[in-house]
């Protein structure tokens, strides 16, 4: 059920009051009755309506859970309004002042998180049922017209990473970047099949020539010329059968979220236009389909890359790295003051941080900071990890000047954002999110399936650094 944010209470609008699991005897005493009745305990995102006279909902009580005792649980408490979108009966709401519960903006971007629903596919409506008008006064301080930038955002990058392969094979991830450029009036261009090897990007089409769908390099750029360039690269694998080092079957049930750099990117690329940021955006997306036929690439095989190293495949299932190294080569050649890219890349980062949190690569340690002031800020989790120098010796190989794998499965997302980084020489700042893109378990702020993460810790970094236009 989503929710509408409004500026200014509603009429007859009733009360949310958001309480801790050790302070239920903060609830109203005209409530307080109904809450022991009902055995409320106030645990995170629990939802209690309590009804009126009349039987109808009066209020509402949300749980915010234990206190926490770290940075991370408390600025992630206002997330908990999430639950709001599912539970709160139609009609107007109004969150009642409470210091404690956290940035009123952010639970109003909890709140509309929480309403997204993937229903392109559904008869009806996603949950079988009509939808019901709910309309929720956030509270003094929120900014909403910030919280609905983020959610437009986010909400771009849930249904690309939700939708299948067939309906968002590269041709189709293209036409959703082009429509995305469109609306801001951004320069937009597209290198398409063979095109690709005319203007050396050997790599994107050697990993997407075997699919049905021609591989493409998508690069659209918006802002003034002269401002301060940050560019966005995402992989855009739209499915990964792992080629001919192929994935069994269970290894491929997700793989239409492969393209879930793209995703993030495009979502971040969004914000920064929807918020008139003062930089030069350039976006670049390698759109493939790692498929398999006469024409696949092969382990064993050597690849010439944009810059000129050689690349030995050891393993064809390693592919993203393969079509980022062509587009970084072409962001780093401009130079600019920030490159960023995003990739679902490795499982070795879900082993180490697990799904909800993305690892980060960056040489800069100003700006790793800056990203984990921000993530904690936002409630958006990110961690540094290391590029770790020795371990680049173990992508070496005997014919080529790097191998696209390491022979000793170690430390496989850092070997692989090192991979990257040798194809990064002039950017002044470069950082590289390994990120899952997908939910696997239900939340306050959405339902099992793709996500946006990491982009609006970054969108935070690129909006204290480079402000706004108006």
């Amino acid at each position: 059920m989503a929710i509408t944010l409004s500026a200014q209470p509603g009429a007859a609008s009733r009360p949310v009051h958001a309480v801790f699991a050790d302070a239920l005897d903060a609830v109203p005493d005209r409530y307080g009755k109904w809450a022991s009745t009902m055995r409320f305990a106030g645990e995170a995102g629990s939802v209690l309506i309590v009804p009126g006279d009349g039987g109808d909902a009066a209020a509402a009580v949300l749980g915010l859970g234990k206190r926490a005792k770290d940075d991370w649980g408390r600025e992630a408490l206002p997330l908990a309004f999430g639950a709001l979108a599912g539970r709160l009966p139609a009609g107007a709401w109004h969150v009642e002042a409470n210091e404690s519960a956290g940035d009123p903006t952010l639970q109003a971007l909890a709140m509309l998180l929480g309403g997204y629903r993937f229903s392109r596919y559904k008869g009806g409506k996603a949950d079988g049922t009509e939808a019901e008008p709910v309309e929720v006064f956030a509270g003094e301080g929120a900014d909403i017209s910030e919280a609905r930038r983020i959610a437009d955002a986010v909400f771009l990058t849930r249904d690309l990473i939700n939708t299948p392969t067939n309906d968002l094979g590269p041709a189709e991830l293209e036409a959703a970047a082009r429509a995305l450029a469109g609306e801001f009036g951004a320069e937009f261009s597209v290198t398409t099949g063979d095109e690709l090897l005319d203007n050396d990007f050997p790599m994107i089409h050697a990993v997407g020539r075997a699919s049905a769908s021609a591989p493409r390099l998508i690069d659209f750029s918006w802002g003034r010329s002269d401002a301060p360039r940050v560019t966005l690269v995402g992989k855009g694998v739209c499915f990964d059968t792992g080629g001919l080092d192929i994935k069994p079957s269970s290894g491929m049930l997700l793989m239409k979220k492969d393209m879930g750099g793209a995703a993030n990117v495009l979502g971040l690329a969004r914000l920064v236009m929807a918020s008139g940021l003062d930089l030069r955006l350039r976006v670049l997306i390698p759109a493939v389909e790692n498929s398999i036929s006469a024409s696949a690439f092969r382990p064993g095989d050597v690849l010439k890359s944009r810059n000129g190293k050689t690349v030995e495949i050891g393993n064809t299932d390693a592919e993203g790295r393969l079509v980022l190294a062509d587009a970084l080569t072409l962001a780093d050649a401009e130079a600019p003051e920030i490159l960023i890219d995003m990739a679902t890349l490795t499982g070795a980062a879900r082993v180490a941080l697990g799904p909800d949190v993305p690892p980060f690569y960056t040489a800069d340690g100003a700006f790793a900071q800056s990203l984990s002031d921000s993530a904690k800020r936002v409630a958006d989790p990110i961690w540094q990890l290391p590029l770790w120098q020795p371990y680049a010796e173990n992508l070496a190989s005997k014919i080529a000047d790097v191998n696209n794998v390491t022979s000793d499965g170690f430390a496989g997302s850092v070997t692989a954002a090192l991979f990257l980084q040798g194809f990064v020489e002039k950017a002044t700042t470069w950082a590289h999110f390994d990120v899952y893109g997908w939910r696997p378990k239900a939340s306050s702020i959405g339902p099992v399936g793709g996500e946006a993460q990491a982009i609006r810790a970054l969108y935070d970094v690129l909006k204290q650094r480079f402000g706004r236009t108006d």
